[in-house]
Order: structure tokens, then C-alpha cells, then sequence
């Protein structure tokens, strides 16, 4: 089966319990269409480069899937026909990613920030 990455934003008067709700409700649909969550992380409440509906913030999930393209259909449906969702996105991967997804990877944000200083020292 293919893998997927898909990413979505709630809007942003969610509770926490109502995101978790919402991501075992577009879960469901998946593992019902005989696919997998590989991986599923909250990425918090976070703020939007522009307002998207008169709103500056949302809270982003990330779903790492296996599953055929029926399940994946189905769920980004009702996806755009959810009220609580602002935004998706859904990407098509060879292959499903280990560890963290870089958002929540804080060592190697911090490592990119030290070689960023350390081009800066040379360049001065």
C-alpha cells in the first residue's frame, strides 16, 4: 500500500481532548478502510504566517498513513466538509519517515542553529 503524510489544522478554540477527538475520528476512517497509522503527533497550538477565516492561530496534527487511495478519499471528505478543520494537506511518500517528524525534532533544530552561527563567525 502507498504512504501518506497528511497534516491538518483544527481551529484554534479546540481543547486539546477535542483535537485528540477529531484525530481518532479521521483515524478511524483509515484503519476502517483496512490502512495503518504509522504515526500520529500533535504539534500544538500554533501561530498562522497570515489569518486564515479571521483566526492568527490552530492546532496542527500530523498522520503518517498506509493505506489505499478509497480510505485516504474518504477521510480528506470529510476532512473539507468538518467545520473544526481550517486547512489540509495530504503528500504521498516512498517511504514512512523514523523517528520524529522535524517539527518536533529539537536536537537537530538546535543543531542547525549552531552551524548557522558558525557561518555567520566566517563570513564576519
Amino acid at each position: 500500500m502507498p504512504f501518506y503524510e497528511t497534516v491538518f489544522i483544527a481551529r484554534q478554540d479546540l481543547t486539546d481532548g477535542q483535537v485528540k477527538a477529531l484525530t481518532e475520528q479521521f483515524s478511524k476512517i483509515i484503519t476502517d478502510g483496512k490502512g495503518k497509522i504509522h504515526k500520529t503527533e500533535f504539534w500544538g497550538l500554533r501561530s498562522f504566517a497570515y489569518k486564515i477565516n479571521k483566526a492568527r492561530k490552530g492546532h496542527y496534527v500530523l498522520l503518517e498513513l498506509d493505506t489505499e487511495a478509497p480510505a485516504l478519499l474518504e477521510m480528506e471528505r470529510q476532512m473539507r466538509l468538518h467545520e473544526d478543520v481550517v486547512r489540509y494537506l495530504t503528500i504521498r511518500e516512498e517511504e514512512l519517515s523514523d523517528g520524529p517528524s522535524i517539527v518536533m525534532d529539537k536536537s537537530a533544530r538546535d543543531d542547525d542553529r549552531k552551524d548557522d552561527d558558525k557561518y555567520s563567525k566566517e563570513a564576519a
